[in-house]
Parts: C-alpha cells; sequence; structure tokens
C-alpha cells in the first residue's frame, strides 16, 4: 500500500460533503475537504469517524446461492436463469426492484434502465421513497418539475430561515454549523423559527419555537397565507405574471385557517407564538423555508410541502437570493436516484409516464420494451411481494426489514417470495437471511461514481481501496446480470464514467430548456475529465465553467416548467393522521435519527466512538407524562402499538411535548432485541408520494417489570441464544471489548450454571454470590488482562461499566483482582462519564470537572482546553447546557 491521498464525498447524509482520504503505509485518516462547496472542510460525527469503518469484518465477500458460496459466472448464471424463468411463467410485472439512496448515480441508472427498458416494468422503487417523495410530489405538483430552486448559500444570505420538521443540528450538521456561523458574523440580523414538536438541539439557535403537534403543518402555513393576504404582504405581480391558482388557494386557506385563536388551539401553541411567526415572515424578504422529514413523512406530506410553497409564490420569494422553499434530503444520493428516474413514478432524466417522453427515453436507450404506466411504490411493492403478485425482488443496498413500516410484515412478504436476490456489502443484517441469491458488493472506499446532494450539486465518489475478494460494483453487477439474461447490447459498460455519459446525454435530448434538468454539456467527458471532476451544480443553462456570482437561478425569470409555464399554487386542506390516540393508545410516537448514528447502523455500529454518546436503544418521554405512567429516568420500558411491542430505555426529557414520545429508527436485530421501531408503524402512506406516515403512531408505553437486570463485558463477541432467557438486550461495541446490557424475566436456579452454559464452560471464573439479595458476579482473566466479565442483579443497580472498561486495557494488578467482583475501580481509573462530545471522545464527567475546577464559563473556553465541540459541532447544544448548570457563579 503506497501513501496517497484522495478526494472523494462522504456517503452519510444530503449535504454532500466532500472528505480527503489518506493513506501512510496501513493508516487510512479521512478529513474534511476545505475545497468542497458543501462543507469546507467540516465533518459531522459521523463523518470524522469513516475510517473507522473501513475494516472487513462483517463483510459479504463471495457469491453466494442458497447459502453456498459459488463464482461470479454460476450466479450470475442463476440469478439471470431464475428471473427469466419468473419473466416468462408470470409477465414482467412480476419481477421487482428495491434500490437505495446509498447506490451512486451510475448504478441507480443501469439498475433504472435494466428494469423500465428491458424488463419492461416500472417497479423499481427506492428507499428514497421514505424520505423525500413528498417533496417530489409537492415540487412537481407546483413547479411542473422536481426542482429545488436553493443553493446552501442562500442560507448565510437570508434574514430568516425557518426550520420545520428538522433536528438539522444532529441529522444535517454540517449544514447546521453553516447557518450557526452566519448568525454569528451577521450580529444575529439572521433570525431563526423552528418549527418541531420537540424542542430539539436545532433550538439552541432558535429565535423562536413552535412546537406544533405533529400532522398540523397545513394548518399553520393555510394561516400563514391567509395572513400575508389580510396584512397586504403579497407579491401581486408576481402572482399575476408567473403562478395560476391563487383564487382557489386562498379561499382553501381563509376557509380552513382563518383564525389566529383557532389555528394556535389546532397547533397546540401560543396564539402570541403564531403571530410572532406570521410577522416575522410576512415582514422579511430573504426567507428560506428549510424542511426535512418532518414534513415528508406523513399521511399528507405533499399536502405540507403545498402548503409551504404557497407561501413562497404568494410572496415572490422564490428564484431570487436568499429565499426559496428547501428540501433537505436524508441520503447521500437520494438527489441522483430522483435524476434517473429510480421511483416507480417516473423515467429518467426528469422525463415521466407519458407518451412523448417514454419514446424519447425508449428511442435513445435503443431498448426493446418501456414502461407504460407507473410502478408499484416501496409499501405497495412488499404488499404485492406478501400477496404473491410479485414473485421475486432484487434488493439493493438497504435493509427493508428494519427501515420499511409494519416491518414484521416485510419479514412475512420475504419469507413468501419465490425468489429474493440481494446484492450489498454485508453479509448479515436483518434482511439478508431472507436472500436466496446473495451478491458481494464494493462499499464506500472501493467504488467509483457520483452522487448528487440536496443542492443539485453533482461530486464524485472515488476509490482509494482495493476491493476485497469477489466484491463488484453495483453497476457491474447489474450489467453482467443484464447480459446474462440476454440484453448483452445494451449494458456493454466499462467504466461507470462510460454510464455517466450516456446518463448526461439524455438529459438534453429533446429537450432545449424545456425540462430542468439538462447536464448534457457533461456527456463529453473524457475519462480523464469524468476522473477529476470537480463538484458540479447544475443550473438552468448547464455549464462546467460558471461562478456563484453568474451562475443561473432556476425560476429567476419567473418561468416554470408547467404547461402554461406558471407556477401552480395548490389548494390544500387540513387532513388528520390516518390514526389518532385513544384509550388504548395514548400517545403519538414520532421517529427519526439520532446525532452519531447512521441508518440501520451497518455502518456506523462498527466504531464505538459513535455509541459512546447514545449506547441503547430509547424513548424521550415528558417528565409529566413518565410520572402519569411511573416511569423513572433510564427504566426499560415497553412501547406497544396495534401492530407490535419493543422494549427499549426511557430518557425524561423537557424538550418532549406533553403526549408524545420520540425513539430513533437505527437498532436492528444484530444490536439489539425487539427494538426496531418500524414494527410499531403502520403502513398509511400518502396518497401523491406513496410517503409512509413515520412521525404519528399512537403508541402506549408501560415500564418493563424486569426480574433481572444484568451486563456483560467481553474481550471477544458473543451470541446470546434466545434458550438464555434473555428478553431485553443491547450490544454496545467499545474500544478493545464489547458490552452487552440485559434484563429478563424469569431468572435461572443457577447463575453459576447459566453462565457456564452460555458464556464459557471452559473458562476459569472468578466468581461471587449473593442469593439472598439476587446477586451474581463472575469474571475471567486472561495473562493479567481482563477477558469476560459479568453481573447480575435484581435491580437496575449495578457497577460501573466505564471504570470495569479500563481493566481490559491495563494489566491486573492484585488490588484490582481483588477489587474486580465488588465492581471498585483502581484508584488509577479515573471516571469521566457518557461521552458528549464523540468527535474527541469527552464525556460529561470531565467536562463538568473542568467547567468547575478551571472556572470555565464558555464553550468556546471549553473547546480549548479539551476541544470539545470544535469539530462538528452537533455536541454544542449539550455543552452550552453543561456550562450554565455548572460554572462557578460570579459574586459581584
Amino acid at each position: 500500500m503506497t501513501d496517497s491521498t484522495t478526494q472523494t464525498t462522504c456517503p452519510y447524509c444530503g449535504v454532500g460533503c466532500g472528505v480527503v482520504a489518506t493513506q501512510e503505509g496501513d493508516k487510512i485518516t479521512v478529513k474534511g475537504d476545505k475545497t468542497h462547496p458543501a462543507n469546507f472542510g467540516r465533518l459531522c460525527s459521523k463523518g470524522a469517524a469513516l475510517a473507522e469503518t473501513l475494516d472487513l469484518e462483517g463483510r459479504l465477500l463471495h457469491p453466494e446461492i442458497y447459502g453456498q458460496v459459488t463464482d461470479w459466472e454460476t450466479a450470475l448464471n442463476t440469478t439471470a436463469t431464475a428471473l427469466n424463468d419468473i419473466i416468462q411463467k408470470y409477465g414482467n410485472s412480476a419481477i421487482g426492484f428495491y434500490v437505495s439512496g446509498q447506490l451512486l448515480t451510475e448504478d441507480y441508472y443501469v439498475a433504472n434502465k435494466l428494469m423500465k427498458g428491458y424488463i419492461g416494468t416500472a417497479n423499481i422503487d427506492s428507499n428514497s421513497r421514505l424520505c423525500m417523495a413528498s417533496s417530489v410530489a409537492g415540487h412537481k405538483r407546483a413547479f411542473g418539475s422536481d426542482t429545488v430552486p436553493v443553493d446552501y448559500s442562500d442560507l448565510e444570505k437570508a434574514d430568516l430561515i425557518v426550520i420545520v420538521g428538522s433536528n438539522l443540528a444532529w441529522c444535517h450538521p454540517v449544514l447546521f454549523q453553516r447557518i450557526s456561523a452566519a448568525r454569528q458574523q451577521r450580529n444575529d440580523k439572521l433570525k431563526i423559527v423552528v418549527i418541531d414538536p420537540r424542542r430539539t438541539a436545532t433550538c439552541d439557535i432558535a429565535d423562536l419555537h413552535l412546537p406544533i403537534k405533529t400532522g398540523v403543518d397545513v394548518t399553520l402555513f393555510n394561516g400563514l397565507l391567509h395572513h400575508l393576504r389580510a396584512h397586504d404582504h403579497l407579491d401581486y405581480r408576481f402572482i399575476e405574471q408567473s403562478t395560476q391558482g391563487f383564487a382557489n388557494a386562498l379561499q382553501t386557506a381563509k376557509e380552513t385557517a382563518n383564525s389566529i385563536p383557532a389555528i394556535a388551539q389546532h397547533c397546540g401553541v401560543s396564539e402570541a407564538d403564531i403571530i410572532e411567526f406570521y410577522r416575522l415572515f410576512a415582514r422579511t424578504e430573504k426567507v428560506v423555508t428549510l424542511y426535512s422529514q418532518g414534513v415528508n413523512q406523513s399521511s399528507s406530506g405533499t399536502d405540507k410541502v403545498n402548503s409551504i410553497i404557497n407561501c413562497h409564490l404568494a410572496t415572490g420569494r422564490i428564484g431570487r437570493v436568499g429565499m426559496g422553499p428547501f428540501s433537505i434530503t436524508g441520503q447521500p444520493n437520494a438527489m441522483g436516484g430522483r435524476e434517473v428516474g429510480a421511483l416507480a413514478n417516473q423515467l429518467a432524466a426528469h422525463l415521466d409516464f407519458e407518451p412523448e417522453h417514454q419514446a424519447i427515453v425508449q428511442n435513445y436507450w435503443q431498448s426493446p420494451t418501456i414502461a407504460l404506466q407507473a410502478g408499484l411504490k416501496a409499501v405497495d411493492m412488499f404488499e404485492a411481494i406478501e400477496k404473491g403478485d410479485i414473485k421475486a425482488v432484487w434488493i439493493m443496498a438497504t435493509n427493508p426489514v428494519v427501515s420499511l413500516p409494519n416491518a414484521e410484515r416485510i419479514k412475512t412478504a420475504l419469507a413468501r417470495c419465490e425468489l429474493v436476490i440481494i446484492s450489498d456489502c454485508v453479509r448479515n443484517n436483518d434482511t439478508v437471511p431472507y436472500a436466496h441469491i446473495l451478491l458481494p458488493a464494493q462499499t464506500w472506499g472501493e467504488k467509483e461514481g457520483t452522487v448528487t446532494n440536496s443542492e443539485r450539486r453533482i461530486s464524485r465518489q472515488r476509490a482509494f481501496l482495493t476491493a476485497p475478494a469477489d466484491a463488484k460494483p453495483d453497476w457491474w453487477i447489474i450489467s453482467q446480470v443484464a447480459q446474462h439474461m440476454g440484453y448483452q447490447y445494451g449494458f456493454n459498460y466499462q467504466s461507470p464514467a462510460d454510464i455517466f455519459r450516456e446518463y448526461a446525454g439524455l438529459s438534453g435530448i429533446e429537450n432545449n430548456g424545456h425540462r430542468d434538468f439538462d447536464i448534457s454539456i457533461l456527456s463529453q467527458l473524457s475519462d480523464a475529465e469524468y476522473q477529476t471532476l470537480t463538484p458540479y451544480q447544475w443550473s438552468p443553462r448547464s455549464a462546467l465553467q460558471t461562478t456563484a456570482e453568474n451562475r443561473p437561478r432556476f425560476f429567476a425569470d419567473g418561468r416554470f416548467y408547467t404547461l402554461s409555464g406558471k407556477a401552480n399554487f395548490v389548494p390544500v386542506r387540513p387532513i388528520a393522521p390516518k390514526s389518532e390516540s385513544n384509550s388504548t393508545f395514548p400517545l403519538i410516537l414520532n421517529t427519526g435519527r439520532i446525532r452519531d448514528q447512521w441508518h440501520t447502523m451497518t455502518r456506523t455500529g462498527k466504531t464505538p466512538r459513535l455509541l459512546s454518546h447514545i449506547s441503547e436503544p430509547f424513548v424521550d418521554i415528558h417528565p409529566e407524562d413518565a410520572q402519569a405512567f411511573d416511569i423513572k429516568d433510564n427504566e426499560l420500558v415497553c412501547l406497544n402499538s396495534a401492530l407490535q411491542q419493543i422494549i427499549v430505555r426511557a430518557k425524561l426529557s423537557e424538550g418532549q411535548k406533553r403526549g408524545y414520545l420520540f425513539s430513533p429508527m437505527h437498532w436492528n436485530a444484530q444490536f439489539s432485541a425487539q427494538a426496531r421501531v418500524g414494527t410499531l408503524i403502520a403502513s398509511h402512506t400518502d396518497p401523491y408520494s406513496g410517503q409512509p406516515e413515520f412521525k404519528h403512531t399512537p403508541v402506549a408505553v408501560s415500564r418493563y417489570q424486569a426480574r433481572w437486570y444484568g451486563f456483560l463485558l467481553s474481550k471477544n463477541p458473543l451470541e446470546l441464544p434466545p434458550s438464555a432467557g434473555i428478553r431485553y438486550w443491547a450490544k454496545i461495541p467499545q474500544q478493545g471489548f464489547i458490552q452487552y446490557e440485559f434484563a429478563g424475566d424469569d431468572p435461572p436456579e443457577n447463575w453459576a450454571t447459566w453462565a457456564n452454559t452460555y458464556f464459557g464452560a471452559d473458562k476459569n471464573w472468578l466468581e461471587f454470590a449473593d442469593p439472598a439479595h439476587g446477586r451474581y458476579r463472575c469474571a475471567n482473566v486472561q495473562d493479567d488482562l481482563l477477558n469476560i466479565c459479568l453481573f447480575i442483579s435484581r435491580d437496575m443497580q449495578l457497577p460501573s461499566r466505564i471504570g470495569l472498561s479500563e481493566l481490559f486495557n491495563h494489566p491486573l494488578s492484585l488490588t484490582d483482582r481483588l477489587s474486580l467482583l465488588t465492581g471498585q475501580i483502581g484508584k488509577n481509573v479515573a471516571e469521566r462519564g457518557d461521552t458528549v462530545c464523540s468527535c474527541f471522545g469527552v464525556g460529561r464527567a470531565t467536562i463538568i470537572k473542568t467547567i468547575q475546577e478551571q472556572g470555565i464559563n464558555s464553550v468556546t473556553q471549553l473547546g480549548e482546553i479539551l476541544k470539545a465541540g470544535t469539530n462538528c459541532g452537533s455536541c454544542i447544544p449539550e455543552l452550552k447546557q453543561l456550562v450554565a448548570q455548572h460554572a462557578i457563579k460570579q459574586v459581584a
């Protein structure tokens, strides 16, 4: 391995940060790319830990057929033959592809081409359906095209940013830091409004927080539209020249939201806050409304999007610097998937299912057929699999058994499916056990291609690692299967550059400015130019050499992509969520992401640093709700919906709205038992976008009355078989060992026998037992280092895990050995507390001690001493709280 430096793009969220991977011998480091216009060198905690996720543990390295390792030629022949047999027997609509925003654009394009242009059905959908489909539908209804009209730079030039349904500080930390920096530089002239049921870390920079109920966004923004008209804050010239349908939209808004008291009551916030929000929006010219999953993931998500867009159209605040509606995507290549048509209701290059567009695509591809109508969206696709209408599904780079709603039903569907093909880089996730054919794909650092971020900026992902064993690029796997199916002439690609040129060329066919997406200028790139392509933002008049100052903006001329050239106001009425709370399920569950984890943890779960801040599945609950249900902080609780039950930790949080809970979507069967939050969520979807409702599930919460609790620390990973009687467990990788937390219903008759049976009969155990108090402790020491230790109790009063963890890394003294089973740590072991700053591993106890001993009274001072908060900044709100709570008060 030679020393080298590679500019590439982060594989996590839709911000699309540039990173620089440096190899020095066998060591790899990853840092932010200071030249990349998305992040200018900033990285979040996940991006900063990328180098820690590159090992081969858990990788799928060889093709497998029915659990047997095979070679590529056999796997390709078997896959192609099986697909052809199903098509011949049942028809092309019996095939489904479920793809992913983790794919590169070139992968996406080839999969879409195979399905829609050669197999001839549109039953290909993406997990991006779960994150931004409502924005796509809302854009197309309003603009006639799926056009994002805002840049990241607009966030720094706006005078008001309205953040709706997004914990930006945790889910898109780099954008949050750009906004925070702009706010400081402008002496707080930039105002921030956060609209979210929860008081999250994002509210740290907010001038106003509206903790609205879930599902009421349309009422709030219809009220704003009515307010703008009533107080004469409309742009009548823009409305007249560039829009249509205003009268109907305004009349609907007037009918549904014309009273501040009624709006406030419906939304669950004060009248004063509603008035202040409306006043700020009305009187501020440069307004960006930045929204994400809290808007999109709803059974009325498309209407919510259009209610926001209506307000921008009414004020002419679109197509100009520092203003516009801005959808922030969740995945690194959700936008790329939209561009190549990897959604069931689109063709490629922003073309739709209409005869003219179908002819363009089929002629360009020279394909034998073309899909004539939209296919099945994600939720509908898996329902069709369960019913037997779809006989074969190819799942690429995603884990639907965790991420889709009604997740237990996904298991049932896959178990019934005649043929399940999975191409992925991991050998074990919740979906893999249902595969008949496994195809090993390359992962980040190994594969080449492009991604498009939330501001339409195309960036290169470049390989800096040699792909292991039989792992291949996704585009190669798809192309080879296509060729083995008999479609050699359409898939004879030699490199991702070949695919990119073809895809770029399609965007310009019969376009002439009639469609928003046109990157045909890039279709002439040589291989060398493709390899060195710098981040490129597509715009109405695509050109490689344009600066931020002279780059044309979408809608700057007041023209849109509808037949009339005018934007559509869309009348929208408030629609209640499909399910409401009741006496059986009195609380509403909201789901989402946390700061340091990504999707279903197949990558971020590999690094201990990212599990040090929040290490177990949890539910946030307001203290008053907790009191009402007799729940204490850190207790295990059962969450029940009409579908399933999960068990998680309770975290009391004043930031929760009364009557609402929050639980993250990340945990899976490899890291926990009974914690897949998707099992609780019904398959309610938006009628236009097909996007599921993840933010509003009626649930009940109750204490989990465990009869015993315990934890185990082990040098090596262990299996926790069902026969062990462990009802709840969580696996927490640590530096040099693995931590398991667990609890159960019925304790065994003899804990020593139980420990020997499940955790090593061959070990010499140091033991301590106190049957009268239900305590059992044992440990095994090898070569003077702690190898494994187990602590059991009737209650949650257990020793410090942090102190014991130090004994894995240092030889045990006689004192350590004597105190080991008491849980007392050695004199030289300092308790740093649970992690607050994941980037630098700074613990709560260390921070508090530094604040008190050093007389710290600001986060800046804290960062100078401990580095905490000086990288991604996601922990800054928490650091501020600690400084406020523990700083020594100065006496005048």
